[in-house]
């Protein structure tokens, strides 16, 4: 089966890429450092040529608003575009949970518009929705820096080690179309602050981590049904202390 992702050199793309390659799989890794630009559809055809899966889990390289949904947008209807005329049988995109539920989060909503198109496209689909990555907690805590300290909310978060989110992705990617959405998490759930005050003791940060109801996640206000699966969930396998283990 030859399965192309799109977004194949960044963190989830390259191990995933090495994942369905061990499971005998022609498995492509498509970015502009490849010469493929799903934006500007450069490259496209060809790397798509006798495809018969595309795995989008590419990311846009700025967060501004505007840029952010047009990347999303645009990237998506040339896929689409180029998975029909491919004769591509899968289109499998990871998306976020809570992409629905966040409408001041700018970088939610351009997935929520990314999954509105796949949706409205005439390819099979599977869309994987997953909480945030345990990679990213040290990155959370650094944007949420103020005056020396760590301010982040005290809502309810589930995060999920990539490579979990990986084993799904490969999961779904060799089965067939779901035409719908599935959520992935990892195993445990606890306050946001719990988790990055752990991840920044693990790696010897002294800064002290305050929880407030009242603060932001990438500026938008969340509460305990903002970022974790609201219904049935596939769970990761990686508890944070394993993974904080391996630092």
């Amino acid at each position: 089966m030859k399965i192309v992702v799109i977004g194949g050199t960044g963190l989830i793309g390259s191990r995933l890429v090495a994942k369905l390659k061990q499971q005998g799989h022609e498995a492509v890794a498509a970015s502009p450092k490849s010469g493929v630009n799903a934006v500007t559809g450069e490259g496209l055809a060809a790397a798509l040529s006798g495809a018969d899966v595309v795995v989008d889990v590419a990311n846009a390289p700025s967060w501004e608003p505007a840029a952010v949904l047009a990347f999303f947008q645009r990237s998506s209807e040339n896929l689409v575009a180029a998975e029909a005329a491919a004769g591509v049988k899968h289109h499998v995109a990871l998306s976020i949970v809570g992409t629905d539920r966040s409408p001041d989060n700018a970088y939610f909503r351009a997935k929520l518009a990314q999954e509105t198109v796949i949706k409205s496209a005439s390819i099979p689909y599977s869309i994987v929705r997953a909480t945030q990555f345990f990679e990213f907690l040290a990155a959370i805590a650094d944007t949420s820096a103020i005056n020396g300290k760590i301010v982040v909310p005290t809502a309810q978060f589930q995060p999920i080690a990539a490579d979990d989110v990986v084993d799904r992705l490969a999961e779904v990617a060799t089965g067939r179309p779901l035409n719908g959405t599935i959520d992935i998490a990892g195993p445990e759930k606890a306050p946001f602050n719990k988790f990055i005050a752990r991840r920044l003791k693990a790696s010897g940060d002294p800064r002290p981590v305050i929880g407030d109801p009242k603060a932001l996640y990438y500026g938008a206000p969340i509460d305990d049904t903002s970022l974790n699966p609201l219904g049935e969930a596939r769970l990761g396998a990686t508890p944070l202390a394993k993974w904080l283990a391996r630092l």
